[in-house]
Formats: structure tokens, C-alpha cells, sequence
């Protein structure tokens, strides 16, 4: 049987406030290429444009959710989106953290909220190599996600200022009904052995959480691996690594949004999303055991 879901009453979600003002995109244009401002522009077109943003959220939910579904349904298990229910269906923005282990992890998480009902558009920040900067980017944030890999993230140094531009842009994004966001706090994937482990969090989630004043929905994935084609296979057949997916509840950092802006604040804040992530990890372990001992009955959703 599958264990219950909390019973815990969350609380409820700190008063939204607008971020301090901020650079654009708009204004820093000059420190862009011709393709990055036109790839930006779109994206936000797609955001401000009602009836296309309806469009792409609803495209989103059901025909990208629905392959990823297809794909996984035969070996994925799931806790914890039976207590959460309220919450998705409102239009309470969120951010939502897990581990990354695997390129596929928010593909899965993504189709698991809607599914569930959830009501919002969901953005992925990604990095700007190749999806901001080749011709073919915009193209591949299409069909990979629907226009939602945004806003883009700068690996290089000296670009590194933009990142701060785009982390403003996105906690405003955040204030507005509607939409919400998907972050690894880790920034990058974990490629070792142990999934209960994870790497340095970055502080980049910690700034958009203190900034947009909203609460975290924490998640631990487990089991998804990175070739595609065999992920695929063993779906199918179901000779694939059982993929178990733990949700927790969504959590307010009120003491720490209280705490003044800046790197120590939002390290604190990013610090913490993983200790939620992590206490759900230790929770799919147990449930890993249990299933693979044949002793516990994994919910598939």
C-alpha cells in the first residue's frame, strides 16, 4: 500500500511583492548579439501575448506532457501529488526544485504537475549556448519544450553580469499570475554514482525565491538516465531502472525573506531547498528498497 500523503497543513504563501528595479534585457540589448535579442524577444512575446501564451501553456500540458507520459508510465512511481492538488489547480506561483541527475528529470517532473492539474505555464532557465546563440536554438526550445527554456544563462565570464539580468527578469516574471518556474539548485548534473549526495548549490534560486517572495515545491527524482533511446527501451519493456519521484509540500522561507537581499541570504535560501530535496531523498530510498524487495507497492501515476 502506498504511504498516505502529509497531512500537515501548509502554510500559507508569503504576500508576493515586487523585486527591486532592475535591468532589463531590454536595456542591456547592446551587450547582446543580434540572434540573443531576437530570441529573447520572442520568448517574452509569447508571455504577453494572451491568447499565444494560452496556447503554449495548453500545448505544454497535454501534447509535451503527453509523450513524456507515454514514455515513463510503465516504470515510474510517484509520491505525494495526491496531497497537492489545491495547490497546483490555483494560480499560486511556485518554484520548483529537484536534484539532476539526468537531462530528462524536469521533463518528468513537468508532466507529473500537469497531469495533476496543474494551471500555469512553467519556465526553465537554460543555458544560452546553442539555445540563445545558434540559429537552430529557438527552433529546438520549440519542440523540446514549447517555448518554456527561458530565461537563458550565461557560462561565460565575462557575460556573467547578464545572469543577474536574467534572475530579475524571471522573479518579476514570477509576480505575475500564471507562471511559475522549475530550478536545479545544484546548477548542473550530478554524474557520480550516489543520488543522495549532491553537488554545491548555486545561489541563483535563493535570489529569485527572496526577490519573488513565493514559495518552494521541492521534489527528489531517482532512476532516469541520459541515453534516450534506452531510456525509451526500457520503458517499454519494462527492463528500465523503476523511476520513483517524491513530492514534498510546498514551504515558505519566511525568516530568511525577511533576512536583507544579498549573496549570504540567497546561499541560505538555496542551502535549504536541498536539505528539502534531500529529506525526500532519504524517503525515496526507502520506497526504492521496499519496492525492489518486492515488500512495498510503488503508486504509478
Amino acid at each position: 500500500m502506498a504511504p498516505e500523503a502529509p497531512t500537515e497543513e501548509p502554510k500559507a504563501a508569503p504576500r508576493p511583492k515586487k523585486p527591486a528595479r532592475a535591468e532589463t534585457f531590454a536595456e542591456v540589448k547592446d551587450r547582446l548579439s543580434r540572434l540573443e535579442r531576437f530570441n529573447i524577444a520572442f520568448i517574452r512575446m509569447t508571455f504577453e501575448v494572451r491568447w499565444l501564451n494560452r496556447l503554449l501553456r495548453w500545448v505544454q500540458a497535454h501534447i509535451g506532457a503527453g509523450w513524456v507520459d507515454i514514455c515513463t508510465r510503465r516504470i515510474r512511481h510517484v509520491y505525494g501529488l495526491e496531497g497537492l492538488q489545491d495547490v497546483l489547480q490555483s494560480q499560486e506561483s511556485l518554484v520548483v526544485v529537484s536534484n539532476h541527475r539526468s537531462f530528462f528529470d524536469m521533463y518528468v517532473i513537468n508532466m507529473l504537475l500537469y497531469r495533476a492539474g496543474f494551471q500555469q505555464r512553467l519556465l526553465f532557465p537554460v543555458r544560452s549556448n546553442f539555445f540563445y546563440d545558434h540559429p537552430l536554438g529557438i527552433f529546438v526550445n520549440g519542440i523540446m519544450s514549447w517555448f518554456s527554456m527561458y530565461p537563458p544563462i550565461f557560462r561565460d565570464r565575462k557575460r556573467v553580469a547578464l545572469n543577474h539580468v536574467a534572475l530579475s527578469e524571471l522573479s518579476s516574471d514570477l509576480c505575475h499570475e500564471g507562471r511559475s518556474v522549475g530550478i536545479h539548485p545544484e546548477g548542473t548534473r550530478k554524474k557520480d554514482d550516489d543520488p543522495y549526495t549532491f553537488l554545491p548549490t548555486q545561489p541563483g534560486v535563493g535570489r529569485i525565491v527572496h526577490q519573488a517572495r513565493i514559495r518552494v515545491l521541492p521534489v527528489f527524482i531517482n532512476g532516469l538516465g541520459n541515453d534516450l533511446w534506452r531510456q525509451v527501451k526500457g520503458n517499454f519493456d519494462r527492463t528500465g531502472t523503476p523511476i520513483i519521484v517524491v513530492f514534498g509540500q510546498p514551504t515558505a522561507f519566511e525568516d530568511l525573506l525577511d533576512e536583507p537581499a544579498g549573496p549570504k541570504t540567497y546561499k541560505a535560501i538555496a542551502e535549504r531547498t536541498m536539505t528539502l530535496v534531500g529529506a525526500l531523498g532519504e524517503e525515496e530510498k526507502r520506497l526504492r528498497a521496499e519496492l525492489l524487495a518486492g515488500e512495498g507497492a510503488a503508486q504509478n501515476t
